[in-house]
């Protein structure tokens, strides 16, 4: 590895709507070969990062450097609706444009044996899993071997065989690549310096070193510009108490308590912008449907894919869930996890029979039960329940962080990580009797996933679970499991 610089921000402005800057005097630099973290608040303009990297956005002011003879690939968070009635074949063939290669499929087959996707590349993209479209994400952005790759949220939907071989990847891929992800233990393997946007200040701050001494450096900032800015406030407050009191007393008191107020001037001046970590949200309770029965879900038999074929299994002993409930489904990629939750959230189809008059919230790990097209109020406001006012939506969407800038803004125009806070709010309002999470954790920043995982934990309905997340899975009082893989 060189120590050449393949990218360099300079003094880069950029915003969206007039005067609501993202960021303001953006400067870092990155170096060939390295491999770094973007991290930040829900908001603070990581996905624009690099959609100004790849040219979709331009900077309102400075520049942007970039050696016009470098590849960017990026893996985006999800696959384009539009996409998913493609075959893998035609949608990793689009990374060609108008030139296509004589030996296009070698280059496929190649991309997707380095993401260890063995499937068909005449498969729908429809027709897979959650965890298959990560990985297929990942081999559209590899198909050109860019010099520079761009990941966003990579690790989201994959099982820990499916990150494991990403890691190593990554370990051995010699070229530069900056990575978004809110999963610590797989930024830890591998990074080697992290970028620091501040969605409060629009600054942007640059660290090297691993994933957690980072966050160490970071918080010894924060620990020490608290205490300096305590030292400030208490000689700020000294300087006016004693200005105001020679003030009154005449002569040559009165210059002494002019110098005081200029000496208390000067001392908030110094105060510094002390960082401000992510907000959580606010500890919330999902209310139980009323007047549920006693059998909630009943799973007598299931279809699962195997070697790429779909399979009928009887259960020997009947799944059956009650209120209080919590059932786990696991199982690797592709076995049919979310096909199966999608099954349970149709109602009463053979083999899953739900409890008379029993309400369904589903949590979609894509996000497809939100209309793009709605405002947030409007999707919030669908959820209402008879009795319920205006006044209790707004309070249940400001404990999700969807305070009243977000109300009027589209659905489709939200971050990733705030369409998953807008999911769980119409929950709370929802209140259902059975909730089937798929992935919920997926785009969720670390700080907010013990307060949900808690909410789960005293939800008195019944809960089906799908989630790749063993620490959140953890916080979880499973009492029932449901492992694919060994039925």
């Amino acid at each position: 590895m060189d120590n050449k610089v393949v990218l360099k921000f300079d003094n880069v402005d950029f915003e969206y709507i007039e005067k609501k800057p993202v960021m303001t005097e953006a400067c870092f630099s990155v170096r060939n070969g390295s491999k770094i973290t973007l991290m930040g608040q829900n908001g603070a303009g990581k996905s624009t990062i690099f959609k100004l990297i790849t040219g979709e956005l331009k900077p309102k002011a400075g520049k942007i450097n970039i050696d016009k003879d470098l590849t960017i690939g990026i893996a985006k968070q999800v696959i384009d609706k539009k996409d998913l009635v493609l075959t893998i074949e035609e949608y990793l063939k689009q990374t060609f444009g108008d030139d296509i290669p004589y030996n296009y499929i070698v280059k496929v087959k190649e991309a997707m044996e380095a993401v260890n996707l063995n499937l068909p590349v005449d498969k729908k993209l429809i027709d897979m899993s959650g965890g298959q479209c990560a990985r297929l994400l990942l081999a559209f952005s590899l198909m050109q071997s860019p010099d520079i790759l761009l990941l966003d949220e990579p690790t989201n939907n994959l099982d820990a065989d499916g990150i494991g071989h990403l890691i190593t990847f990554l370990l051995m891929y010699e070229k530069t690549v900056l990575v978004i992800s809110h999963d610590a233990d797989f930024l830890n393997a591998f990074t080697d310096g992290v970028i620091y946007l501040d969605v409060y200040t629009k600054t942007i701050d640059q660290y090297v070193g691993n994933y957690f001494d980072v966050v160490e450096q970071i918080q010894a900032k924060v620990e020490k510009d608290v205490m300096q800015n305590a030292r400030l406030v208490k000689q700020i407050k000294d300087r006016k108490e004693k200005a105001n009191f020679f003030a009154h007393k005449g002569g040559n008191l009165r210059a002494l308590a002019k110098k005081l107020r200029e000496e208390a001037e000067e001392a908030e001046n110094s105060m510094v912008d002390v960082r401000k970590e992510d907000r959580t949200i606010r500890d919330f309770i999902i209310p139980t449907q009323e007047d549920i029965g006693s059998t909630i879900l009943k799973i007598e038999h299931l279809s699962i894919m195997i070697d790429h074929k779909v399979i009928d299994k009887k259960l020997i002993v009947p799944t059956e869930m009650y209120k209080g409930d919590k059932l786990l489904i696991s199982g690797p990629n592709g076995m049919g996890k979310t096909t199966l939750l999608k099954r349970i959230a149709q109602g009463n189809v053979p083999g899953i029979e739900i409890g008379k008059d029993v309400k369904i919230g589903y949590y979609t790990q894509d996000f497809s039960n939100l209309k793009y097209d709605q405002i947030v109020f409007d999707s919030l406001k669908e959820s209402l329940q008879e009795g319920m006012t205006e006044q209790d939506l707004r309070s249940v969407a400001a404990g999700f962080l969807l305070s009243g800038e977000f109300m009027g803004k589209k659905v489709g125009d939200l971050s990733e990580g705030q369409k998953g806070l807008l999911a769980f709010a119409k929950l709370v309002l929802e209140e259902p009797g059975l909730i089937i999470f798929d992935e919920p954790t997926n785009h969720i920043n670390f700080r907010h996933i013990p307060v949900i995982a808690e909410a789960i934990n005293n939800y008195d309905g019944a809960v089906v679970l799908v989630s790749h997340m063993d620490d959140f899975v953890r916080q979880i009082q499973i009492t029932r499991r449901l492992e694919l893989d060994k039925i």
